[in-house]
């Protein structure tokens, strides 16, 4: 297992298979993806797990989160998460946060990321803003 920088693209090739992949690829780009730090987690040279982070100022918002249907329950995206955690608490920030799917709270709990009171739909999908400020 390894855990490195990876570039857009080969993060929009995982997000497409795994979130949205009946949507067109257009579907899952973000338009801050030219400034994020995207990571992912290789098993056996192959990509199974990807993350992006977005830093402003001393804010870091990680999105796009997905592990191959096949690999997930493994405890590969954890390790890639809690990778994505310290690295931003090594860059200083004080707040991290994410839109997590609702269904999915408790496993960013597991985490010390706290809901918000900020909720939303988008696609059909419930989400709520989840955070934790480190500084």
């Amino acid at each position: 297992m390894e855990i490195k920088r990876i570039t857009k693209e080969e993060a929009w090739k995982l997000r497409h298979e795994v979130m949205w992949p009946h949507k067109d690829l257009e579907y899952i780009k973000i338009k801050d993806d030219d400034s994020g730090i995207h990571l992912g987690l290789f098993k056996e040279n192959i990509l199974i797990s990807i993350i992006s982070l977005f830093i402003d100022n001393e804010e870091c918002q990680f999105r796009k989160f997905a592990t191959i249907q096949k690999e997930q329950g493994k405890g590969y995206g954890s390790k890639l998460l809690d990778y994505a955690l310290k690295e931003m608490k090594d860059r200083g920030v004080k707040k991290i946060w994410c839109n997590a799917r609702k269904d999915k709270t408790g496993f960013y709990k597991k985490f010390g990321l706290k809901e918000s009171e900020h909720t939303f739909e988008k696609g059909g999908i419930s989400y709520i803003i989840m955070e934790e400020y480190v500084g």
